[in-house]
Parts: structure tokens; sequence; C-alpha cells
């Protein structure tokens, strides 16, 4: 079985080909062929792989995203990087959705009819639904007949207890379907699963921390989300790269009073707060540090606030969970940022959490950084979403093996 995987995002796209047999792999498996396509305002570049070590980069003049997306389709079965004998032998395309509201709760066969509700979502997924739309019927186009699985970053989420997921306002709200979908979805569950691995036990309370230039915890309980901190958009929780995160409804009256338009408000807190908005610097941590280490106070106020916001939300998954097995760090952040983990970890002390200092600074991959000792494991996991996403639609295609 050969799954296709497109994560489409208004910037890139990146895709990548599976070959599954009748079970699932324990381990995770290395993709026959990857590529990368990164839009710029009058080219986009393309990198293809494949698991035989063939390499391939580009620099195109952009036509249409539907040209550029064939031709990188066409180098897996063309040319050096080619892997299939014909488009005929994908099985399945997989895509990644932000926002599938309260209608998906599980990963589905696109219809004309869930097209219609990803598109009537956009405006609770304006930055993501969008793309994740375009890319779906680019690949319908392209591919034919081709099944298309829409696997929700809200999905794992979706059974998430009211008193976690319904916010206190008028109860006309609930009516409305504004309430805590969460997102991330894809990439909390993959960990919760790779944790359970790494830990040999599913009945595990754990803490995850997406931590990227968007960033989102979740309280998982034997693999369940119960509690996560993005909302009803990935406005919420944590401060982000670009996005402020939580913060007082009344700021925002105020501004309107100001006449600050909707969009301008939209632009504000996504786009110019989080880290990039106090340090005026940028939203990237590894720029920031720079400018702390040269005594610059708003780029040191940006990490600790971004530490203070991100200890108070880890608070509060631990007070959902009553107690913690064990913390994951994933995400660009979390994958690399040592001095996060190791400050996050020394704020844990009066848990028993131990983190062994040496562990941490190794760039650890699917590792427990705790010492033996310690109460609570801490584990680093490289997120995987595009098997994720593949492991998905292997299950959809196995329960419905026609899907034209």
């Amino acid at each position: 079985m050969k799954i296709l995987v497109l994560n489409a995002g208004s910037s890139s796209h990146k895709l990548c080909l599976y070959t599954l047999g009748d079970h699932l792999p324990e381990n995770t498996p290395v993709p026959v062929w990857e590529a990368q396509i990164d839009w710029y305002p009058e080219q986009a570049v393309i990198e293809v792989d494949t698991q035989a070590g063939q390499s391939l980069e580009q620099k195109l003049a952009i036509t249409s995203r539907r040209d550029i997306l064939s031709q990188v389709l066409s180098t897996l079965w063309q040319g050096t990087t080619q892997v299939l004998n014909n488009p005929q032998e994908i099985d399945a395309v997989g895509h990644r959705v932000v926002h599938g509201g309260q209608t998906y709760q599980a990963s589905t066969v696109v219809t004309p009819a869930v097209k219609a509700e990803i598109d009537r979502l956009k405006q609770l997924a304006p930055n993501h639904n969008p793309a994740n739309l375009e890319g779906i019927e680019l690949m319908e186009e392209l591919l034919g007949g081709v099944p298309q699985i829409a696997v929700f970053d809200t999905a794992f989420h979706s059974q998430i207890p009211d008193v976690a997921a319904i916010y206190p306002g008028p109860y006309d709200w609930v009516k409305q379907g504004i309430r805590r979908y969460g997102f991330h979805g894809i990439s909390h569950q993959y960990c919760s699963q790779r944790a359970a691995q790494i830990l040999g036990q599913d009945d595990l309370h754990l803490i995850i921390c997406h931590l990227g230039n968007g960033g989102s915890l979740s309280a998982v309980q034997n693999g369940h989300s119960i509690d996560t901190t993005m909302g009803f958009t990935p406005l919420d929780g944590l401060m982000m790269g670009t996005r402020c995160g939580s913060v007082d409804p009344g700021i925002l009256i105020h501004l309107m009073r100001q006449g600050y338009s909707a969009d301008q408000l939209d632009q504000m807190l996504n786009k110019e707060s989080g880290l990039k908005g106090i340090s005026g610097i940028s939203h990237d941590l590894r720029q920031i540090r720079p400018a702390i280490a040269a005594g610059n106070p708003r780029a040191r106020l940006a990490r600790d606030i971004y530490l203070h916001r991100l200890k108070a939300c880890l608070g509060a998954m631990l007070m959902s969970l009553n107690g913690v097995d064990a913390i994951v760090f994933t995400a660009g952040i979390g994958e690399h940022a040592t001095s996060i983990r190791a400050d996050v970890c020394k704020s844990m002390k009066f848990l028993g959490l131990k983190l062994d200092p040496s562990k941490n600074e190794n760039q650890p991959v699917d590792q427990d950084i705790a010492t033996p000792d310690s109460t609570v494991r801490v584990l680093v996991i490289h997120t995987q979403e595009d098997w994720a996403i593949a492991q998905d639609c292997w299950h959809c295609l196995q329960k419905q093996p026609i899907l034209a």
C-alpha cells in the first residue's frame, strides 16, 4: 500500500510517500520519497529526496501552484528520484486539515460535503483551512480518482470533557459551536503513542509540550486528550512566535473603542505579538538569544514572559491530570532549546522531577532525559506528523478498501 501525504500551508508544501504492508510497523519508517516546496513571491524552491539517497534541488519561476505541484509529483515516477512506475500506484493521499470543528472527530475520506465543511470552517482557521482545501483540490485534479483522506488537527482533542471545552460565556455560545477545539492534535497524538512505546506502558498521565512558532500543551490520560491550551482558534493559550496567546478580552474591547477594526486586531494578535512583538527582533528564539547576551532588555523580557506563561499553563495541565508520569517536549523549540527544557524542569523539582543535564544538552531524540531516580520522566520526542497522517490513512483504507 502506497500512501502519499501532503501537508499544505500558505508558504510551503511538504510531501512524503510511505510504502506499507498488511500491518503497520512498530517503529516509524523512513519515507521512500519526500519533497518540500517553499513558495516565494517570484519563484518556488523545491527539494526532493529518496530513501535510496537520490536528491534533486530546483528553483522554478512561479506559474501556478498546480503546475509546480505537478512537476514535483512527476519526480515520483520520472528521472533520478523515481520510486514509482506510474501515478496509479498511489493508493491514497492524506492531508493535514487544521480545523474540523465538531463535525469531524476522526479522519475521513474526502467527499464534496467534507470539502464544503472545511471551507465553511475557514472562518475559524483563516490561515490554514484555505491552504489545506487548495491542496486537496489540486491533488484531486492531478491524480484523478485516487482517494483523498482528511486528517484533522482538532480530532485528537474532540473528546475533551465539557468542563474543559465550554467557555463560561452565555450558554448560547455552546449552541453556536463556540468552544475549545484545540490544535496540533496530530503531533500530540503521535507523541502520546511514542511516549507509551518509549516508557513501555499505556496507562500514562502525560503533559505534552508542542513548542514551535506555534505552541500548545495537552493533558493526556491513557492516550486521550482531556485538556489543551489552544481553544476556539489557534490563538489561545501560550505565548508564541507571533501570537499573543491568552489575553484579557477587555483589552480587545478597549482597542475597538479606540477605533481598531477586526482585521487590524487579527493582524496584531496573530502576526505582531508574542516573541516578535515583545522583543522587537524576531519570532525565533535563536535570533533573540544573541540580543539577550548583549544585554537587550526587551529580548530578555520576551524570553522571560515566554517561560512564565509556559510554566503557568503547565500548572493548569498538571491540575487537570491530578498528577503526571512524564513531560514530553516536541517541535522546534521543544526538541532543540536545551535552556527552555532546563528552566521548565527546574520549576518542577517540587514534584521530584530531576533532569540529567548531560542528556539534556546532548541533542536527545526520542529519549528520556530524566535521572534514574526522578519521579517524573522527561522525554524529548521528534514529532512526525506525516507518519501519523499516513497511519490514519492506512486505518481508513483498512475499514473501507474501495474508496473511489
